[in-house]
């Protein structure tokens, strides 16, 4: 196939679109398929408001269109609900090319939480994105359930991976975090008010609190929390080291979809504490065995109260958590990537709700 893919998201963030998209790509092509890849850095930019790392195309529709009618895409995917999207969406549309989208992100509850102002307001921008979608790719079956309740239809699974050869329990410990006092409470994401960071960061349990990871919280929580080891990003081996040093991988988040780091920091034997919420409930499971409660040790724990989920986690087998993290691979998500891109070609939208603005 002939497959286009726009985003929005692409290097050099570091987040789990990114990640997901470079795996996806490089699987992609190693099967022979043509990509062509429509990104920020085609066009000129411009920081996005709060997230200074991030660089928004401006006016993209010219380029975009110019570069998709010059590949001739058999289908194209739609990653991300920002400028280069809503571009190639209204391409897709006007000569009727098959097109699928991707529901990675949030938004509605990120800018509920930077505007005070109900996350129900901006589902409606997110239903009419996804409306002439022939698959909306979702990481999990409770997101899809979610999506259609909330009025956006065809939701299609890709599930996640993780590098195995990296993220492993075998290998060298991170020295600076072999140094702390233990046990050794880790993040790893980015450091921004969705995140929930402070529920983490103000949990009274013992030990010593590790973040790696930046983002436009970084400054103020390292005022605020001044005996919090705050590392910036890591990536590759000395990611995987970090994640090997600790004793408890920490995922406060109430608002992703899946949480790729929970995976990586199980593939390296390291035990989840989280919320009962989506993600952590899709890959702990709310008795820390899985989703479907079919591992037979738990991998980690889910408590209302986080500082209880650190606990109980704190408990949980880490052979366990490295044999469970390891059964995320990423030759199976492309399976499913790759038989989505396929039924889209062959069929219309799948979402036409007339109810919807």
């Amino acid at each position: 196939m002939k497959i286009a893919i726009a985003t929005d998201a692409w290097e050099p963030q570091v987040n789990g679109v990114v990640r997901t998209l470079q795996m996806t790509v490089a699987q992609l092509q190693q099967r022979g398929h043509a990509i062509e890849m429509i990104t920020p850095d085609r066009f000129l930019t411009l920081p996005m408001p709060g997230y200074s790392e991030i660089n928004l195309a401006i006016a993209p529709r010219v380029g975009t269109r110019r570069a998709l009618r010059g590949f001739a895409p058999d289908v194209v995917h739609i990653v991300t609900e920002g400028p280069i999207g809503w571009a190639a969406r209204r391409w897709c549309i006007d000569k009727d090319v098959a097109f699928t989208t991707a529901f990675h992100t949030r938004f509605p509850d990120y800018l509920a939480v930077r505007t005070g102002v109900s996350a129900d307001w901006f589902w409606p921008v997110m239903r009419r994105f996804h409306r002439a979608s022939s698959a909306v790719f979702v990481s999990t079956p409770r997101l899809r359930d979610e999506l259609c309740y909330r009025g956006i239809a065809g939701g299609r699974i890709w599930s996640r991976g993780i590098d195995t050869a990296l993220f492993r329990p075998e290998g060298a410990r991170h020295a600076t975090l072999q140094a702390l006092p233990g046990p050794v409470l880790l993040y790893v994401g980015r450091v921004a008010a969705e995140k929930n960071l402070e529920a983490f960061l103000g949990a009274e349990v013992i030990g010593t609190k590790v973040v790696v990871g930046d983002g436009p919280a970084l400054g103020q929580l390292k005022q605020q929390y001044p005996q919090v080891l705050f590392m910036g990003a890591l990536s590759g081996e000395e990611l995987a080291d970090a994640y090997r040093a600790a004793d408890v991988f920490v995922f406060p988040s109430l608002t992703d979809t899946f949480g790729l780091v929970m995976i990586e920091a199980l593939a390296c034997g390291v035990p989840v504490a989280g919320f009962p919420v989506q993600g952590p409930l899709d890959i702990v499971g709310a008795a820390g065995r899985g989703p479907e409660a079919e591992l037979a040790r738990p991998v980690g724990m889910l408590d209302d109260d986080l500082a209880t989920a650190i606990r109980g986690a704190l408990r949980a087998d880490r052979h366990a958590a490295a044999d469970y993290g390891r059964s995320f691979q990423w030759e199976r998500c492309t399976d499913q990537f790759e038989a989505g891109l396929e039924h889209a070609r062959g069929a219309t939208a799948l979402y036409q709700p007339r109810q919807w603005a």
